[in-house]
C-alpha cells in the first residue's frame, strides 16, 4: 500500500520584539567641595547670635576639657560629631553664618540641598546620601544642608505608595549616617516646625535668626549703600519706619531704588525711591503670609454634597472635628 506523503506544517515565525525605548542611565553624583565665601566679620547680627556662633566654633577646643578633665565621659558617650541647626526667617543670614563657621575653622564645605541628592530611582537617594557623608569624612570637610526641612521632615506614618516608602527609607538612612558620623554638619531652614523630632534630638546646637532690629537695620542700610552712590537717603529715618525686613530685603530695596533712579535718568537716588522699593517688599511679604484668603471664591457647583463623598472620608472628617 503506497504511503501518502503528509503535508509539512509551515515554519512558525516568531513576532519580532518591539523595540524598547532607551532607558536613562543612573547618574552617579559627585559633590563639589568649595571654600567658604564669608567670614564672621561679614555678618551683621545681634550680639547674642554672634556669641552663639563663637560658642559653636570653639566647641571642639574644649572637648577634652569637659569629657576628660571634668569626666563627662563617665555619664555620657563622648561624641566626635557636631551638628548645628540655623533656623529663622528667610534672608536673616543663616547661609552666610554657615560659611563663616567653616571659615573660622579653616574647613572646606560641601553645600547641598535635597534637590542635589534626590533621585527618581528608588533607593538611589539613600546611596547619594551615603556617598556624601563618605566624601566629607574622607576629606575632613563640613556638610552644609540648605533648606534642610525638605530632608529632615517628619516621616510618613500611613504609607500608601512606593514614594512614601522611599521617603522613610531616606530619613532612616540619614539618621544612621548621623549616628556614625564624626564630623560637622550644619543645617539651615526657614521651617523648623517641619523637622522630625528624631533629628531635633541629634542636633546639639539650635541657633535662631530673627529679623534685625532698628540698630541692625541701620547697619545693613549703610552696608548696602556704597559711598559712590549719590543719594539723600536718611538712613535712621527709613530704618525706624520700615521694620519686619531682613538684610536680604534691604539689599533688594537698594538695588530696586538704584535701578529706578538710573532708568529715570536722575542725578541721585532719592529718599522716595528707597521708600517705594522697601514698601513694595513689605507689602508682598504681608500678602505672602496672609495667603489672601479673601480672594478665594468657591462657587456652588464646586461644593460636593456629603452623599457623594465616600463614607470613610466622611467618618474621618467627623472624627477629626470631634478631636479638635
Amino acid at each position: 500500500m503506497p504511503l501518502v506523503p503528509t503535508k509539512s506544517s509551515p515554519p512558525v515565525t516568531k513576532p519580532k520584539p518591539k523595540p524598547q525605548p532607551p532607558q536613562p542611565e543612573k547618574q552617579s553624583i559627585s559633590f563639589m567641595v568649595s571654600k567658604p565665601k564669608y567670614r564672621l566679620s561679614d555678618l551683621i547680627l545681634s550680639e547674642s547670635n554672634l556669641d552663639e556662633l563663637q560658642t559653636v566654633i570653639k566647641a571642639k577646643e574644649y572637648w577634652n576639657k569637659v569629657f576628660v578633665d571634668w569626666n563627662l565621659q563617665s555619664v555620657m558617650k563622648q561624641r566626635k560629631s557636631l551638628f548645628i541647626n540655623l533656623y529663622g526667617e528667610p534672608g536673616t543670614g543663616k547661609t552666610m553664618a554657615a560659611h563663616a563657621i567653616a571659615n573660622a575653622l579653616h574647613k572646606e564645605m560641601i553645600c547641598v540641598n535635597y534637590a542635589d541628592i534626590e533621585s527618581k530611582y528608588v533607593g538611589e537617594t539613600s546611596k547619594n546620601l551615603t556617598n556624601l557623608f563618605h566624601t566629607a569624612s574622607e576629606k575632613d570637610i563640613i556638610i552644609f544642608f540648605d533648606e534642610a526641612d525638605a530632608l529632615l521632615s517628619k516621616r510618613v506614618t500611613n504609607m500608601s505608595s512606593s514614594t512614601d516608602v522611599s521617603v522613610n527609607q531616606t530619613r532612616s538612612v540619614l539618621l544612621t549616617l548621623l549616628n556614625d558620623y564624626e564630623g560637622m554638619v550644619i543645617f539651615a531652614t526657614n521651617f523648623i516646625s517641619n523637622y522630625d523630632p528624631a533629628f531635633m534630638r541629634r542636633i546639639q546646637y539650635h541657633i535662631r535668626f530673627d529679623l534685625p532690629d532698628k540698630s541692625l537695620r541701620e547697619k545693613l542700610w549703610r552696608l548696602y549703600i556704597p559711598q559712590e552712590m549719590p543719594t539723600d537717603l536718611r538712613i535712621s529715618e527709613i530704618a525706624e519706619k520700615y521694620d519686619g525686613v531682613s538684610g536680604s530685603d534691604i539689599s533688594n530695596a537698594v538695588l530696586k531704588a538704584a535701578l529706578k533712579a538710573a532708568k529715570n535718568q536722575e542725578s541721585f537716588v532719592k529718599q522716595a525711591d528707597f521708600e517705594d522699593a522697601v514698601a513694595e517688599i513689605v507689602k508682598s511679604k504681608k500678602a505672602n503670609k496672609s495667603g489672601s484668603p479673601r480672594d478665594v471664591k468657591i462657587t456652588k457647583s464646586e461644593i460636593v454634597p456629603e452623599s457623594e463623598v465616600p463614607k470613610d472620608i466622611v467618618n474621618k472628617s467627623k472624627e477629626f472635628q470631634e478631636v479638635n
